[in-house]
C-alpha cells in the first residue's frame, strides 16, 4: 500500500520553517536621515520577520553597530555626522564589526566606484527610489551569503 502525504512535502515544510526561524534570529540596522525611508524599510523587513533597529545619522549607526552587532547594515550614503562611506570604513577598522554585511542606499544618478565599494566593504548598492520588494530581495541574498560564509569559515 502506498503512503499518502509523501515525505517530500514534510521536508519542504520543515525547511521553510527552519528558514523562517533563521530570519527571526537576524537583526538588521537601518541608518537613514529620512524618516519615511526608515519607516518603509522597517515595515517591509519587520513584516518579513526580521528584528529591525534604526539610526538617524552615521554616528548613531556606528554606536549601534558596536553595541547591537547587527547581522546586516542598510545605510544611506548621505547622512549627518558620518556619511555611509565613512561609517563603513569605521566598521572595517573594528575587528568586532568588520564582517557586518552592508547594503548602501544612494540617490539616483550617484555612483560609487567599485574600488571604493571594495575598500569600504560595501556588499551591495541600491538607488533611491527603490521598491520595498527589491530591498527585501537584496537583504535575503546578503543574509544568505553571510550565513554561508560563516559556515564555510574564513577561507570562503
Amino acid at each position: 500500500m502506498a503512503k499518502i502525504g509523501g515525505g517530500k512535502v514534510n521536508q519542504e515544510r520543515s525547511e521553510a520553517m527552519s528558514q523562517q526561524e533563521e530570519i527571526r534570529d537576524k537583526k538588521i540596522l537601518i541608518a537613514d536621515d529620512e524618516a519615511h525611508i526608515l519607516h518603509v524599510v522597517t515595515m517591509k523587513l519587520s513584516n518579513a520577520g526580521y528584528k529591525v533597529i534604526t539610526a538617524m545619522d552615521g554616528e548613531e549607526a556606528l554606536e549601534l553597530c558596536q553595541s547591537e552587532m547587527p547581522d546586516l547594515l542598510i545605510t544611506d550614503y548621505q547622512m549627518p555626522y558620518l556619511t555611509g562611506l565613512e561609517l563603513c570604513k569605521h566598521l572595517r577598522e573594528d575587528e568586532r564589526t568588520a564582517r557586518i554585511p552592508v547594503l548602501m542606499l544612494t540617490a539616483r544618478g550617484f555612483n560609487i566606484e567599485s574600488h571604493e565599494m571594495a575598500k569600504a566593504g560595501i556588499d551591495d548598492v541600491i538607488s533611491k527610489p527603490f521598491s520595498p520588494r527589491e530591498i527585501l530581495r537584496k537583504v535575503e541574498n546578503l543574509i544568505k551569503h553571510a550565513s554561508t560564509a560563516a559556515k564555510q569559515g574564513p577561507e570562503y
